[in-house]
């Protein structure tokens, strides 16, 4: 029986759309389901920034004998970056630097539309940010997984926008986890995943991903001049930040109660510890967090959240990951043992500020009139005595943080607590000084 040549045409055509859609099957992987799955929850991020310069300008023949003046020019900067839609409502997680200083932020979603998005809180410390932006309708979403259970090797899949290439997807698999590194603007960060999934600028904000399709980690750094090397911050990290910046719109400080100091050999070889990390415990606060857990001086902090201390820095800057009221596992190495301990951090105790302020720093202070806080004594024999602060000097800013009232002072002696100095600006009748104090006693 023969065909017509249309039926012949017709039949091939079948026959050729079934071998592709055969073979479309073979070809799709886990990779490819992730990408189809969740590339509608992810979203390209643009924004404003005003900025000002200046440049040398002109006005007369006399000024320009004796020189030109500077003039201020403001000018708009456009940024870019990446984000996941983790709730139907339209809240979006981010990193801080991709919206830091922006005058205006929009949300440009996968079928094309732009909704600007408000700001419901940020956080430098971990880079993190939650943005709230409004639809009609319930927009797509991915879901937020864990980061606790991930395998050195496993497959995972970043979704970004690199250069402003919207909806670019690079696979890898996770290389490291727990890494701390530092970045080009001199900020140490810990507690990261590593992955050669290939992430640049413009994916900062953007979602790795597991093969089932969920958050470990929101893509937040790269090195500039290595190939294959990205960070991530891990979704059991980030799930904890973005809770606090949604309910307060900030991550309340958090205290534990601990000093914490490097670990010297010799200290090590005394107490039996022979790893080459860990922070030695020096002095645990009477009522503290670390000590109703247990916690005791002479304890070696080996793991905490279930990754390695590397040292004190480190253990201090976790910390700060683990908001107030979020328990985290710590295990302590004493008397030739490991045991794991259940700490709760709590908001850092109102009357140990007036305390730290003291002992530390050897200020006293109080509100000033037209803003800033006056020193109402200085503590003999501190650094703050021997570089010359006296009663009614002002303090404006503390570490380039304005502190206006007691309460922004407060906010800012907590975050700087942690440091081993702090940078003060002080005013003293018409002029104003810049004078670094050291941060003396325990880090707690």
């Amino acid at each position: 029986m023969r065909l017509s040549g249309m039926r012949w045409w017709v039949l091939t055509g079948v026959l050729l759309a079934s071998v592709a859609q055969a073979d479309q099957a073979r070809r799709r992987d886990a990779v490819v389901e992730v990408v189809q799955k969740v590339s509608p929850a992810v979203v390209y991020i643009g924004t404003e920034q005003e900025v000002e310069s200046r440049f040398r300008g002109r006005r007369s023949p006399l000024e320009d004998f004796f020189g030109g003046y500077e003039q201020p020019q403001r000018r708009r900067v456009q940024g870019l970056g990446s984000g996941a839609i983790i709730d139907a409502s339209g809240i979006i997680v981010t990193n801080e630097h991709v919206i830091r200083g922006a005058s205006a932020i929009h949300v440009v979603l996968e079928d094309g539309r732009t909704l600007d998005a408000e700001v419901l809180g940020s956080d430098a410390g971990n880079d993190l940010a939650v943005l709230k932006v409004s639809a009609r309708e319930p927009l797509p979403t991915a879901k937020l997984g864990t980061s606790s259970d991930l395998m050195i090797g496993e497959t995972v899949v970043a979704i970004g926008s690199p250069f402003g290439l919207s909806k670019t997807v690079t696979a890898g698999v996770v290389s490291a986890v727990g890494r701390t590194f530092r970045a080009e603007d001199g900020r140490v960060y810990n507690d990261f995943v590593q992955t050669d999934a290939a992430i640049n600028p413009g994916n900062s904000g953007g979602p790795l991903l597991n093969v089932d399709g969920e958050i470990i980690g929101i893509n937040t750094a790269i090195f500039a001049s290595a190939q294959g090397i990205g960070f991530a911050i891990p979704a059991d990290k980030v799930r904890r930040i973005v809770e606090e910046l949604t309910r307060f719109g900030k991550v309340r400080p958090a205290w534990v109660g601990i000093e914490a100091l490097d670990l010297a050999p010799q200290v090590a070889s005394q107490v039996g510890w022979d790893r080459t990390y860990g922070a030695l415990v020096a002095a645990v606060e009477p009522g503290s967090p670390a000590e109703q857990a247990g916690v005791q001086r002479g304890d070696v902090l080996a793991e905490m959240g279930g990754s390695r201390v590397s040292d004190a820095d480190d253990f201090d800057t976790r910390v700060r990951g683990y908001p107030a009221r979020s328990a985290f596992p710590l295990t302590v190495f004493r008397q030739g043992g490991l045991r794991t301990l259940q700490v709760t951090p709590v908001e850092f105790p109102t009357r140990m500020i007036e305390t730290l302020a003291w002992e530390r720093l050897g200020l006293r202070v109080k509100e000033a009139r037209g803003g800033g806080m006056a020193l109402s004594a200085v503590r003999p024999g501190s650094a703050a005595e021997e570089v010359g602060l006296v009663a009614g000097d002002v303090i404006l800013r503390v570490n380039n943080q304005q502190v206006a009232n007691s309460d922004s002072f407060r906010e800012a002696l907590l975050t700087a607590r942690r440091g081993r100095s702090v940078l003060l600006l002080v005013r003293r009748g018409r002029y104003g000084y810049h004078i670094t104090l050291p941060f003396q006693g325990q880090r707690l």
